[in-house]
């Protein structure tokens, strides 16, 4: 989905150092080693962009790149997100007459400069020259282009377009970009090609990380998880992982990426459940604060993720009913359901994240990672501490196992399994926390909580579903379909009593795999 007026494109490259102005014969042996036609003299572009960043430089250190650039077939406002290796999102808006940047792109980088003051802080010019290598049917593989760069940092107070900065830096740099028929292989082979001619991968990911490169402090050092880690390092090493999760979804939560909302939702649950299942090894006193707040993150987040899921199963369910059952506007009706719910979901997760309570989570992660109220256990090896703290976990999940049970089919063993999944979802983070220090028994146990947890997640699902199921119903009472409604509510409850059948062979699994890691055998017998 498109956020206001924005078109976005996908960028895989390579930079790569340039001593002087590229061959073209060389470039027309890379067209022929990746199976292209010679191709036609390079098309030659005059670029002038303006970088803008906050004043120490959160967006680049924040691996995100926003500009103002004219000249070229696609001059306009450009926002870079990261989108893995070699690769990038640029999130596009045109030109137009402002030297400000646009509040769409603006708001797509909050996590990162958290209302500071965007600034112009580079003006970097480039000539350029850009050869297409295409096939013999004229299908773009690749773009190779020539740069000539011209780079000044702009002073306090410089005006975008005013040319006042420092003293200007120059150099030459080759960039290869996959087109839309190229692959991975396509760059790996050109890479092979110009390392043979002398010619090898720039040190700096983008012009404007080589301009800044002395301005851009060195991320501080972070925990290693391993086999000799304590437990403190393993524990704070995951909780970085999540807190860069977090940011990483924030703009793909604003832009209704469809992953986005439950990349940043898992990452939350995931921070908060090592926050409580490792109290042992951070002062809750230090915590107990970022736990709630993370929950209400997951929270706001949570009906824009439930309803996706929902909308996704109940619409597969739908188009599956036999033609004498999906008479009448179902499908229709099913649309609107979803979509004006969906619509505010939206606008709730968008609300949370534009809102100031949002800004301060943020800031307590870092503080957080930067000062962990680390115990003293935190310093013991993780191999001795971490089995204990699974083990406690294990126990959670046994107890609501056995609530679940001592129960009839029906809305309070449904409660209990839910109840169940939480605590697995728990029990699975745990595991994963502590396998770079338990290695293989910790995997082994995460696959089968993994499992169980599916399980359960399926349950809970069909019970949701169930219930919006009886709101189509009932909405459909007025000359619609309700008995196609009622049709698949039964086959939900059909589903949820064939995973309750699959339940206890999966829990079996666990306490197996739970042993070889907790070495909990005297408090694990029985159900």
């Amino acid at each position: 989905m498109e956020l206001n007026g924005t078109t976005t494109v996908r960028e895989t490259e390579r930079k790569y150092e340039a001593d002087g102005p590229l061959d073209p014969d060389l470039v027309a042996a890379l067209a022929a080693a990746v199976g292209c036609v010679p191709p036609r003299p390079p098309v030659e572009h005059a670029l002038s962009a303006v970088y803008y960043d906050t004043a120490d430089l959160r967006l680049i250190r924040s691996r995100l790149t926003l500009r103002r650039r004219r000249g070229g077939s696609d001059a306009g406002w450009h926002l870079k997100l990261p989108a893995g290796a070699d690769s990038r999102d640029e999130v596009r808006l045109p030109l137009g007459r402002a030297r400000t940047p646009p509040a769409p792109l603006v708001a797509l980088t909050r996590a990162a400069h958290r209302d500071a003051a965007l600034g112009p802080v580079v003006e970097l010019d480039t000539d350029r020259r850009e050869w297409t290598l295409a096939d013999d049917e004229g299908n773009a593989v690749a773009t190779v282009t020539d740069d000539r760069v011209t780079a000044r940092t702009l002073t306090d107070g410089a005006d975008g377009g005013s040319g006042v900065g420092t003293d200007p830096l120059r150099w030459a740099e080759i960039e290869v970009e996959l087109a839309e028929r190229g692959t991975p292989e396509v760059l790996d082979r050109i890479e092979e090609l110009l390392a043979e001619a002398g010619v090898h991968r720039s040190g700096s990911a983008s012009k404007l990380g080589r301009v800044l490169a002395d301005r851009v402090p060195a991320d501080p050092p972070r925990p290693v998880a391993g086999p000799d880690a304590t437990a403190g390092e393993v524990v704070l090493a995951y909780l970085g992982e999540q807190a860069d999760a977090i940011r990483a979804a924030d703009p793909q939560v604003r832009r209704d990426a469809p992953e986005g909302v439950h990349a940043m939702r898992v990452a939350c649950r995931r921070m908060r459940s090592a926050l409580q299942s490792f109290r042992a090894l951070l002062d809750r006193a230090g915590t107990e604060d970022l736990v709630g707040e993370l929950r209400w993150l997951a929270g706001e987040l949570g009906g824009a993720r439930d309803l996706q899921v929902q909308e996704e199963r109940i619409a597969i369910a739908v188009a599956t009913l036999p033609p004498e059952l999906a008479l009448g506007p179902v499908t229709a009706q099913t649309t609107r359901f979803f979509a004006t719910r969906r619509a505010a979901a939206a606008r709730t997760a968008t609300a949370a994240l534009d809102g100031d309570r949002y800004l301060a989570l943020l800031d307590a992660v870092d503080a957080l990672l930067a000062d962990p109220p680390l115990t003293e256990a935190a310093a013991d090896p993780a191999r001795t501490v971490l089995p204990d703290l699974i083990a406690k976990a294990v126990r959670r999940v046994r107890k609501a196992y056995r609530a679940a049970h001592a129960h009839p089919s029906g809305a309070e063993r449904d409660e209990q399994l839910h109840e169940m999944r939480k605590a697995a979802k728990r029990l699975r983070y745990a595991a994963e926390i502590a396998q770079p220090a338990l290695g293989r028994p910790a995997k082994q146990l995460v696959k089968a909580v993994k499992a169980t947890q599916e399980l359960l997640g399926e349950h809970q699902d069909s019970v949701v579903a169930r219930g919006l199921l009886r709101e189509l119903g009932a909405a459909a009472a007025d000359g619609g379909n309700g008995f196609a409604f009622g049709w698949l509510l039964r086959d939900e409850q059909a589903r949820a009593e064939r995973v309750e059948d699959d339940l206890d062979a999966a829990w079996k699994a666990v306490r197996r795999r739970a042993v070889a890691v907790t070495a909990d055998q005297a408090g694990d017998q029985g159900r």
